[in-house]
């Protein structure tokens, strides 16, 4: 495969590169994508056992997404300056 690359770039270090940030990029969405599955099925069961308080749940699942979605951004971030 790296004689593959080296062929059609002409230098196998620009494939590994972006070899590289494909596995970044994948590796950080898997992070994020099982803290949001974990984070709104806690959120969901919370809002089921005590409706009352479904608007505090709401809220704070709200900030904890976005907390979640930097993390996946970081990821993208740092793809790209490698």
């Amino acid at each position: 495969m790296l004689g593959l690359l080296a062929q059609t770039t002409g230098d196998v270090g620009t494939g590994l590169e972006t070899i590289g940030r494909g596995l970044v990029i994948g590796l950080a969405a898997i992070g994020p994508g099982v803290g949001l599955g974990v984070l709104i099925g806690h959120a969901v069961e919370a809002m089921a056992r005590q409706p009352e308080y479904a608007g505090q749940v709401r809220a704070t699942m709200f900030i904890g997404i976005g907390l979640i979605e930097a993390l996946a951004l970081f990821g993208i971030a740092f793809s790209f300056i490698i």
